[in-house]
C-alpha cells in the first residue's frame, strides 16, 4: 500500500472539488456545521486538530453524520496518526512533510496527504509513495503560477495537489481548472467565526457558491 490517498478516495475528491477545512471549538457545533455544508453540496471536510475537542468532534461526526467524508488535518505526531485512525478518520493531512509521520500512516493504512511548498518537499513525498499532496500555504508561496512551476517536473508521476492557504471563492475557478489540482482546501467555507456565531445559513451559502463552480467545471464526472 502506498502512503497516498487510496485510489477510491482520490476519485472521490476530484468531482467534489473542495474539502471544507474546519476549526471547531464546541462539540455541539459539529453536527450543525456538517449539515450546513451538506445542504450546500459539500460532503468532504478536513477537521483540524487545533482545539481540545477535535477528537470528540471527529467521533461525533462519524456517528451522527455518516454521509460526510471526514478527514483530519494538522496531524503532526505519530500518536495523532494512530489516534485519528482509531477514531474513524477517512484520511489524514499534515501542514508539512514529516517522513516519520508519513511512514506511520503507511504502516497503519491511513490514507495521508503531507504538506509541500518546495520541489524538495515533493521529491521526499514521492519517494515515500505519496501522490496526493497538500500545497500549503498556497497564495503566500506564489499561488497557481508557483504551483505550476514546482509541479511540472513530477507531472509524469501523476502527482496531484490540494491547494490551501489564501484560496477563496474569487480564485477557486482558476485553481480548479488546473489539471494537477485534485481539490481545494476551503477554510473560507465555514470559518471559525461563522461556526462560533452559529451562522449555518452563511456556511450553506458559501458551500453552495463553490459547489456551483465545481459543478460547472467537473459536473459531468461520476
Amino acid at each position: 500500500m502506498t502512503t497516498g490517498f487510496s485510489d477510491s478516495l482520490k476519485k472521490f475528491l476530484h468531482p467534489r472539488g473542495v474539502i471544507a477545512v474546519l476549526v471547531v471549538d464546541e462539540v455541539p457545533d459539529a453536527v450543525p456545521v456538517a449539515r450546513a455544508l451538506l445542504a450546500g453540496g459539500v460532503d468532504c471536510i478536513e477537521l483540524t486538530l487545533r482545539t481540545p475537542v477535535a477528537m470528540d468532534v471527529l467521533r461525533c461526526l462519524r456517528t451522527e453524520v455518516p454521509e460526510m467524508q471526514v478527514g483530519v488535518g494538522t496531524i503532526l505526531t505519530l500518536g495523532q496518526v494512530n489516534e485519528v485512525k482509531e477514531a474513524g478518520a477517512s484520511f489524514g493531512v499534515a501542514p508539512g512533510m514529516n517522513p516519520k509521520v508519513v511512514a506511520e500512516a503507511q504502516r497503519i493504512g491511513l490514507p495521508f496527504a503531507p504538506g509541500i511548498c518546495t520541489p524538495t518537499d515533493i521529491e521526499l513525498a514521492v519517494e515515500q509513495g505519496c501522490r496526493l499532496l497538500k500545497f500549503f500555504p498556497s497564495e503566500p508561496s506564489g499561488g497557481l503560477n508557483y504551483l505550476r512551476a514546482i509541479a511540472a517536473p513530477f507531472a509524469h508521476l501523476d502527482v496531484k495537489y490540494i491547494p490551501l492557504g489564501g484560496v477563496n471563492l474569487g480564485n477557486a475557478e482558476a485553481y480548479l481548472q488546473e489539471p494537477c489540482v485534485q481539490a481545494l482546501g476551503g477554510s473560507w467555507l465555514a470559518p471559525r467565526e461563522l461556526i462560533l456565531k452559529k451562522d449555518w445559513q452563511a456556511i450553506t451559502a458559501n458551500a453552495r457558491a463553490v459547489r456551483e463552480i465545481v459543478n460547472r467545471l467537473r459536473g459531468g464526472e461520476s
